[in-house]
């Protein structure tokens, strides 16, 4: 079938191919570094405890057949390994099935990760990962030309993350519908980057235009993604550099970058690579019967259940970053529907003096991306995720999102416990554990460009009062949790 296949988009699936084996590389030893950490066995929300109580038809993955640290940690290795082989173009050298069983098992892998991650895997680019990663399993390897459907299909998901962002916005927080949302966005995001500071402080009318043109983007250009080229093209340009603007001014984990991949999939191939100065590839067989079978099915699957994120984008109560089933196939994207009008921080102190006094010192903990130290210039990590550091911004608008995890945390803390200092930048307890802990709240905004000049400091923070009283172990032989 000729209309199965167009090889103008063979630099395009390459590019793409390439970049979200990338993104799976960063996904998976993300989960190398912090997993034992957040889900194992003895973590702060362990996955034995989430697998008694949720089952298997709820969030499907391996896990719930056996859990080990060790095989958490086998199966992030895996994928870690696998990522590698697909960056270096290993699907390129293996039969057609061989690739996609790889890109299947890449899938199956990261499934069985987010469905026990429980909160530190509740984020829109998390499905956004799986339901990317589902389409890529059907996209071939060079022996065939991509699939017409399959593409279409990536644009179809290109439109729900952008224009479902653009209706969250607009049916949502005020500021969106009178511009105003940047005047406190880049200070109140949470994890802002080494260029933050200055984009707060740009001019409030080009704030407003950014806010303008961010609409243009999310809600009129996503449209001429179902366009005849080059007119798709140019709309997936503007998607990428708008997304590289995001990218300079924040910290997102690989949402941005997978954006982009998207948007670069739906670019003309064929006429890319004659800017370039690229050679065309030589004429591709046809795809086995097999194969076009697979894309068919795996298209009305989607088909079938994009019948749910479509009334979503319809419906007056649209729901951000959801998932309809547990497979994560078909989701609902969108964030910022409401910003942030000021910036709240939990710091937590710690002491080593045996009793609280007036005079007691405390020293604080500082996280890797969070604010902590005023002095401390944002860092740009994305698109690494630090999911602790994520959490401790939510705590900061409500306790009620630290509700299954902060306990466990300032029991970590208590007993030093090594796994949990590792997902911090600084420790000031190194060698003997504190003997209690207590976390304040603060508010935190940019300094004026005068208070940088005045004291070399990125923030300014004014004290608004506990969060959590001074707590030890009750037995330290037994730390299961803190008490006052």
């Amino acid at each position: 079938m000729e209309w199965f296949t167009s090889s103008d988009y063979w630099l395009s699936r390459l590019v793409f191919q390439r970049g979200l084996a990338a993104i799976y590389l960063i996904a998976f030893l993300t989960a190398v570094d912090q997993g034992r950490a957040l889900l194992g066995e003895h973590g702060l929300t362990p996955v034995p405890r989430f697998v008694a109580r949720v089952p298997f038809r709820r969030s499907p993955s391996l896990f719930h057949l056996h859990y080990s640290d060790r095989f958490f940690s086998v199966c992030a290795w895996l994928g870690t390994a696998l990522s590698a082989a697909l960056l270096v173009g290993a699907a390129d050298q293996v039969p057609l099935w061989a690739a996609m069983a790889a890109w299947l098992v890449l899938w199956l892998l990261y499934l069985s990760i987010v469905n026990v991650g429980q909160v530190w895997y509740g984020f829109g680019w998390e499905s956004l990962l799986l339901e990317t990663g589902f389409l890529a399993i059907f996209l071939g390897n060079e022996h065939t030309a991509p699939p017409v459907l399959i593409l279409w299909l990536l644009r179809w998901l290109l439109f729900r993350v952008e224009f479902g962002a653009g209706l969250i916005k607009i049916r949502g927080d005020r500021c969106w519908r009178d511009l105003t949302c940047l005047y406190y966005h880049h200070e109140t995001q949470p994890m802002p980057g080494p260029l933050s500071w200055y984009f707060h402080h740009l001019p409030k009318p080009l704030h407003r235009a950014e806010v303008a043109a961010n609409h243009v983007s999310q809600l009129v250009v996503p449209l001429a993604l179902f366009t005849p080229q080059p007119v798709a093209s140019v709309a997936a340009g503007i998607i990428v550099v708008t997304q590289l603007w995001l990218v300079t001014s924040g910290n997102f984990a690989w949402l941005n970058w997978l954006t982009i991949l998207l948007a670069l999939s739906a670019v003309d191939g064929r006429r890319a690579a004659e800017v370039l100065g690229l050679p065309q590839p030589p004429p591709l067989a046809a795809p086995p019967v097999w194969y076009e079978v697979l894309v068919l099915a795996a298209t009305a699957l989607v088909l079938t259940l994009s019948y749910w994120p479509a009334r979503n984008l319809l419906s007056g109560r649209q729901l951000m970053n959801y998932s309809f089933n547990p497979l994560h196939l078909v989701n609902t994207y969108g964030a910022f529907g409401s910003v942030n009008r000021s910036r709240q921080e939990v710091v937590i102190e710690g002491t080593d003096e045996p009793a609280i006094t007036p005079d007691t010192v405390w020293k604080e903990y500082e996280f890797r991306g969070k604010p902590g130290d005023v002095r401390r210039m944002p860092r740009q990590y994305a698109p690494y995720h630090l999911r602790l550091d994520w959490m401790m911004w939510f705590a900061g608008i409500s306790s009620a999102y630290a509700g299954s995890w902060f306990t466990p945390l300032v029991t970590k803390l208590l007993t030093n416990d090594r796994a949990t200092l590792r997902l911090l930048r600084v420790s000031p307890f190194p060698e003997t554990p504190p003997t209690h802990i207590r976390a304040r709240l603060y508010l935190y905004r940019f300094t004026t460009r005068r208070e940088r000049r005045a004291t070399g400091a990125w923030w300014h923070r004014t004290l608004l009062g506990e969060f959590l009283p001074p707590v030890r172990l009750e037995d330290p032989e037994h730390p299961e949790r803190a008490h006052p």
